[in-house]
């Protein structure tokens, strides 16, 4: 039944929206830039094309970031980056009721464009709409819901669009994403433990764009330029169709507790801080807490089989270039029967000395590599080298 709803939606919004008179008819289209939410995937906006026909009364949104998250292998899909999106046309009204719903804004720019580009604008749309080219390969850093709304306009117009350029400003990838989840720190951590050293190059101004708020503030101060040199403002006006709620839902309870007191950074120091504790212990009771290095090295080595994955078999960008790979790897699963099992029989092994000088390697490697290393990884080598060096001073003292 669900099936024929959407065929036949997709048969009467193909029938309203071919029968226009760009002539005639009072048409605009407008960037809609949304505001971010508190779920993951809402974290950084989201940007759709609004077509508006007064005369008709068509009102519909173009919506580059649909997913079908019950795709088949769509979480491994997504994984190593083959994941596809897809345009979608939708009532304005239905997607004006979701996003006030989770409490985001949405902001209007009517876009100053002539009828034939509007026509063409529309044409293009609707190419895009058919289903032989619905579907593309998203790509979060250079081709999505944003990018594809702006190279639809921008390959519409009869002339270039030109950008304000800001020469005072250099910014990263991984900083702007730094902007978006500010308020969401564990969601933070797990992007830069994908994001590799990429990330933090600089990034030219057209590649800002891929967030919704910068392409937003590149088109309020864009201009059209005509093959006739002439010039015109990209934007008409700016309307603010959603306002913000007037007091923001504030977080409560296990979102709150992780979100503002045990943040990344804090439960990192926590451990550290936990794990020196047992080390002195473990030395002046002559006792060997095997477990604690049971629990890090397993954390070490699933953390680093995501790691890994990303790195050598995802189409995912930056993250092929994760420095971080050094210390999350799936290598602690080869060496940790061992070390566990000379721990219960009191031998001394020489991977502690080993593993001892690369933790040693790979912290002084992560200042100087120009890769922005998260800190629980930061926290994480820590840990292991207080474990690491505690083992080589407990077997100094048995010796003696």
């Amino acid at each position: 039944m669900k099936r024929f709803y959407w065929i036949f939606l997709y048969l009467l919004t193909a029938i309203n929206l071919s029968a226009q008179d760009f002539e005639h008819d009072r048409i605009e289209f407008s960037l809609l830039t949304c505001s971010p939410s508190t779920e993951i995937y809402a974290l950084y906006g989201h940007t759709a094309i609004r077509y508006r026909n007064e005369t008709t009364g068509d009102d519909w949104a173009f919506n580059y970031g649909l997913f079908d998250f019950g795709a088949p292998n769509f979480v491994w899909r997504f994984t190593k980056g083959e994941c596809d999106y897809e345009l979608g046309i939708i009532p304005y009204d239905a997607m004006e009721y979701e996003y006030r719903s989770r409490g985001s804004a949405i902001y209007a720019q009517v876009l100053n464009l002539t009828s034939q580009e509007k026509e063409k604008l529309f044409r293009l749309l609707m190419i895009n709409y058919q289903p032989a080219n619905r579907k593309y390969r998203y790509n979060f850093l250079y081709d999505n819901c944003t990018t594809r709304a702006r190279d639809r306009i921008e390959e519409a117009i009869d002339g270039t669009v030109v950008y304000p350029e800001n020469k005072e400003r250099t910014l990263s990838y991984r900083q702007i994403i730094h902007q978006y989840t500010a308020d969401a720190p564990w969601a933070e951590v797990g992007n830069d433990l994908c994001l590799g050293v990429d990330a933090d190059k600089p990034i030219t101004m057209r590649q800002e764009m891929f967030a919704p708020f910068y392409m937003k503030d590149y088109a309020a101060h864009a201009v059209i330029r005509t093959p006739d040199g002439n010039e015109r403002p990209l934007v008409l006006r700016e309307d603010t169709l959603v306002p913000l709620p007037a007091q923001k839902q504030a977080a409560t309870g296990v979102s709150l507790l992780f979100s503002k007191y045990l943040t990344p950074g804090v439960v990192g120091g926590l451990l550290c801080t936990l794990v020196l504790l047992l080390g002195v212990l473990q030395y002046r009771q002559h006792k060997i807490y095997w477990g604690v290095d049971l629990f890090f090295q397993l954390l070490v080595g699933l953390m680093g089989c995501v790691v890994t994955l990303l790195f050598f078999f995802s189409e995912h960008p930056t993250v092929g270039s994760n420095w971080q790979i050094l210390l999350l790897n799936p290598l602690p699963f080869f060496f940790l029967p061992r070390i566990v099992w000379c721990c219960v029989h009191r031998k001394k092994t020489v991977i502690h000395a080993v593993y001892t000088v690369w933790l040693v390697f790979f912290m002084i490697f992560s200042v100087f590599t120009r890769q922005d290393f998260c800190a629980p990884v930061v926290s994480l080598a820590c840990i292991l080298l207080i474990r690491s060096v505690g083992y080589l001073l407990y077997y100094k003292k048995q010796i003696k």
